[in-house]
């Protein structure tokens, strides 16, 4: 049973379909829907989907082949970079989030998995000795859902309501000070990512579907505010902090259109929570969420959806007892995530924009690390590790 239906757990469903488990996917959004994201796949999550067979789909919703990244710090000259062939793919891709979550759900589907949307659930069930066996929600109808399984997965987000249902303790946290926000533009011509580094911000372009591109800015919360105090509205506030960080691009807006209303989270919480117990386990921003700045979310999810989908196969095919099995994703997704942790942590706390850039070069580097590891491991559902 997974609960949640977008990055993380559409991935995880996939998977464990791919396995030939048998697999309840829900989600209280009836797809296509959109959620906050600014939707940029770094590498790894690019090699997850090229792994799973599902790259070329992504590219064939429209969403555009990004080759080329341009880098802007305050005061120094641009410096504009090809993506490099790597890991198995020589590209990067931000496609709309209503666009890539259904068709990572519908590959689930496809792969044998039962999807219920519209079902809100409100707790997880438990058996006399404590162990989750279930979840309790309603449906649109308002009618009471039951499922059971042997299994509960909550990838329901930072909200997680089954991280509240069993009561999963954050085991770490490092504070909530960062704040992102973003809409869309159209009518220019989007070459590239482009990263602008400036005095407490980084904003950014990340080219997506039908000539449009998500613009964004990342700044300190207590800035977010002061700007949105000081403006009549929310839409003036992201201009005025967009300027701050790229008054070259803020200028090129103007010869575009705005497409949507400005978006975003005014203060991103960086903390890792507990990610196991006896039938249940948390995936995505459920169990670990970080703040924007550094955009790899959607990665992370990846990565974590195949590593716990690897656990759960063995436990369900009784290759591994359950505790063993979860223990051992708990410490997979603990060592995997700690380095662009760290690296998130610093960069959301703004250093002067020397210290920025290179904290931004050693993500790149971090980046390129754990996506070629990705690509060295066996794919979910291959022959290694089919039950026998």
């Amino acid at each position: 049973m997974v609960v949640g239906a977008r990055a993380a757990g559409a991935a995880t469903a996939l998977l464990l379909g791919r396995l030939g488990h048998n697999v309840v996917l829900v989600d209280r959004a009836l797809f296509p829907a959109d959620t906050v994201s600014t939707h940029q796949i770094a590498r790894t999550g690019v090699v997850a989907l090229h792994r799973w067979g599902l790259l070329s789909a992504v590219l064939a919703s429209g969403a555009p082949a990004i080759r080329q990244i341009e880098f802007n710090a305050a005061g120094r000259e641009p410096v504009t970079r090809r993506v490099k062939d790597r890991a198995g793919v020589d590209l990067l891709v931000a496609p709309r989030r209503y666009v890539l979550d259904t068709l990572v759900a519908e590959a689930a589907a496809r792969a044998g998995v039962h999807m219920r949307l519209g079902v809100v659930v409100s707790g997880v069930r438990r058996d006399d000795t404590g162990r989750v066996v279930g979840v309790i929600g309603r449906d649109r109808a308002g009618s009471t859902v039951r499922i059971d399984a042997r299994f509960v997965v909550g990838a329901d987000g930072l909200g997680s309501r089954v991280a509240r249902s069993v009561a999963a303790p954050v085991t770490e946290y490092r504070g909530n000070d960062g704040a992102v926000q973003y809409a869309y533009f159209a009518g220019l011509d989007w070459p590239g990512i482009e990263l602008f580094i400036a005095d407490r911000a980084i904003a950014g372009v990340f080219p997506t579907h039908d000539g449009e591109a998500c613009v964004w800015v990342c700044a300190p919360s207590v800035d977010t505010r002061a700007a949105r105090r000081c403006a009549a509205s929310r839409t003036e506030a992201f201009l005025t902090q967009l300027h701050h960080a790229a008054p070259g691009l803020a200028a090129r807006l103007r010869a575009g259109r705005r497409t949507s209303p400005v978006a975003g989270m005014l203060r991103a919480p960086n903390q890792v929570r507990l990610a196991h117990g006896p039938g249940w386990a948390l995936v995505g921003d459920a169990g670990y969420h970080r703040d924007a700045v550094t955009g790899y979310g959607i990665s992370d999810a990846y990565r974590d959806a195949e590593l716990l989908a690897v656990v759960l196969d063995r436990a369900l095919c009784g290759a591994s007892d359950d505790h063993t099995a979860l223990a051992a994703y708990q410490h997979r997704r603990d060592r995997a995530l700690r380095g662009v942790f760290e690296l998130t942590c610093s960069m959301a706390a703004y250093p002067p924009v020397p210290e920025f850039v290179e904290l931004q070069k050693r993500l790149g580097r971090a980046i390129e690390v754990e996506a070629a590891e990705l690509a060295d491991r066996p794919v979910p559902g291959e022959r290694e590790l089919v039950c026998a």
